[in-house]
């Protein structure tokens, strides 16, 4: 297993450490729930090191990223980011993304478990007029998240993050060495996302935990799933993965058809008016805690797949993501979950579950 440059912190920290993605990654401190209440309420802090980023140059780099990408990439200026995923020909997708436009670059954040294969992807479809580099290595990441996220970061930062739009960056000097600090995260709470090398976002880590003005609570990956789960975000490998096209998974808002070609896009026209299976959000009726791969049910019929779930901790209640015949995808619909050979009564609703969080909120 790899190690982040904040293991030892972890393991100061009695964090609970688990294999994900190749790396041994701290699962829970001192429990998911008390994690996932401090970044709803006040602030979290994750060790995310195992994304993995490439920076693209190159006097063709924009022309790449439009092909490679589904969003429309010059819609996005320097100083901003923008979600987007890769596809296949046949419209799967490879992985879904983040991309940053610097001056003279883009940075594109991937999923840790698909740094070689996208690499490899990125590869396989360029020309002598880009240049790709994985820069996975050399960068370090952590994600400050909560509604106080920015108070803190003003202080130990000592720069002023309130004018930050959401999917924006900046770039910034701390203890000597450069930081990206990019409004995003995962949680659907006010958060920051930063980027830098090991030494400083070691640092960073211990000035925030040293802040006396403010609880701070170190998050693991299972609050972080719970989190994302309440806001209805997708998980690659779970939700999304290739033999699943961004129309069904819900990504059209993402997918630019006017923009031009781009791999994936013959496919994905004839997917937005032949669509089969939709992905959905549910809720359970009843005391039950839906999982990956239980079926769903109507009638007495499988009709579709669970592919997230859990109990929410802020709802206290059963909540899943899935796929099901387009058909039956109806909001108010309702659905029975196959837990453990027993039929449990479920509805399908509108995203998000939790529609409180702070990530839209003025500073």
């Amino acid at each position: 297993m790899k190690r982040t440059s904040l293991y030892d912190k972890h393991i100061s920290l009695n964090a609970k450490m688990v294999p994900f993605a190749g790396y041994s990654m701290p699962m829970s401190y001192t429990g998911i729930i008390d994690e996932h209440n401090a970044v709803r309420n006040m602030i979290g802090v994750f060790d995310v090191s195992h994304m993995g980023e490439f920076k693209i140059s190159g006097k063709g780099a924009e022309s790449f990223l439009q092909l490679l990408t589904i969003n429309d990439v010059k819609k996005i200026s320097t100083g901003q980011a923008q979600y987007s995923a890769l596809c296949l020909s046949n419209g799967g997708i490879v992985d879904d993304i983040v991309l940053y436009h610097f001056e003279e670059y883009y940075m594109m954040v991937v999923n840790a478990a698909n740094i070689k294969d996208d690499y490899n992807w990125l590869l396989e479809n360029s020309n002598e007029d880009v240049v790709i580099e994985n820069i996975s290595e050399n960068l370090n990441l952590i994600a400050v998240q909560g509604p106080k996220s920015a108070v803190i970061l003003n202080d130990v930062l000592d720069c002023n993050l309130n004018q930050l739009k959401y999917y924006n960056f900046i770039q910034l000097i701390f203890n000597g060495d450069s930081l990206i600090v990019s409004r995003t995260g995962y949680t659907g709470e006010l958060g920051f996302e930063i980027y830098g090398n090991s030494e400083s976002i070691v640092s960073l880590w211990d000035n925030i935990f040293d802040y006396k003005k403010l609880k701070v609570m170190p998050v693991g990956l299972g609050a972080r799933d719970t989190l994302r789960l309440e806001m209805n975000y997708s998980l690659y490998g779970m939700d999304i993965s290739r033999s699943i096209n961004p129309i069904e998974a819900g990504l059209g808002w993402i997918t630019s058809f006017n923009k031009g070609d781009f791999i994936g896009r013959d496919a994905l026209l004839l997917e937005k008016n032949e669509n089969h299976k939709r992905r959905i959000s549910f809720e359970m009726l009843e005391r039950a805690v839906p999982r990956n791969n239980y079926d769903i049910i109507i009638d007495g019929n499988i009709v579709g797949k669970v592919t997230s779930g859990t109990q929410s901790p802020t709802l206290d209640k059963g909540i899943g993501i899935g796929y099901i015949q387009v058909d039956h995808s109806a909001p108010g619909t309702e659905i029975s979950i196959d837990i453990r050979s027993r039929e449990k009564l479920a509805v399908i609703v509108p995203p998000p579950f939790y529609k409180y969080g702070t990530v839209n909120n003025s500073i």
